[in-house]
């Protein structure tokens, strides 16, 4: 099930999408509440797709939970960028994104006046949907809502020079996430690649994780309460590059969808 944040008329509601009854395409249908609280109960109201503005699908409770260096290939290519490392983490690398720094599809990713090194990170991103505190690995995708397309948009000269991660990481709109939730994805193997202005520039699978989902999310866990809206940031695969003024770049996860913003 794919479900949306999403604007009309002046109006932000959530809903769930649904082929029209005529066949005649994609149709929103309006849920009464947030499902993360509310449960999935409908108004009945239905709109087109195409006339919905989509919005970042949830806005973090508390806080944007990243994993570092979590594909094989993207340790190999920042060995010596950000730390000589000869292995993988033995256990997953998190750090942390403000919640303010999250957007939409369609928003603006904005490079800061004070970086001349802003780069993509296509990743695939985790919805939490319960309270969860040192959940077992056996139970940690319980507590998961769903699935989501996520850009971990770094400025990596801030990154490099400051030592820690978090303002490099953390700036407003440096967290763009959607289009839609997917709460039931096939992710044994499924397809993550970027794209800037239409050319490749990552492509990997979600079997080449160095840590799985479940230990991500009970790791976590165990360092932070992880509240229902929060979001984990799973890592990227190699190809991690520059992002420029008038760019689009494009995260797509296969079964979930196409995440696109534009760079000013």
């Amino acid at each position: 099930m794919k479900v949306a944040r999403f604007q009309i008329d002046g109006e932000i509601s959530y809903g769930i999408l649904d082929m029209a009854e005529d066949g005649s395409g994609v149709e929103i249908v309006e849920l009464a509440a947030d499902p993360l609280v509310a449960g999935f109960d409908t108004t009945g109201r239905r709109f087109a797709f195409e006339k919905v503005r989509l919005l970042a699908p949830v806005i973090p409770r508390s806080k944007v939970v990243c994993v570092g260096k979590n594909y094989l290939d993207h340790v190999e290519e920042m060995r010596g960028v950000t730390g000589n490392t000869d292995a993988p983490p033995a256990e997953p690398l998190l750090f942390l994104k403000p919640n303010t720094s999250v957007i939409g599809p369609g928003e603006t990713i904005l490079r800061p006046a004070v970086s001349d090194r802003v780069e993509h990170e296509g990743e695939l991103a985790i919805i939490i949907g319960a309270l969860a505190k040192d959940v077992s690995e056996e139970d940690a995708l319980k507590v998961v809502f769903g699935f989501t397309c996520a850009n971990d948009v770094t400025a990596r000269d801030i990154q490099i020079a400051d030592g820690q991660w978090t303002r490099g990481k953390g700036f407003d709109t440096f967290c763009p996430l959607g289009p839609v939730i997917e709460t039931d994805p096939d992710l044994q193997d499924a397809r993550i690649t970027t794209r800037v202005n239409g050319e490749i520039r990552q492509e990997g699978r979600t079997s080449q994780l160095i840590h799985s989902l479940a230990k991500i999310v009970s790791y976590a866990s165990h360092a932070f309460t992880l509240l229902p809206g929060d979001v984990i940031l799973t890592g990227t695969p190699a190809g991690v590059g520059l992002l420029e003024p008038g760019d689009v770049v494009e995260v797509e996860i296969e079964g979930i969808g196409i995440l696109r913003n534009p760079v000013r």
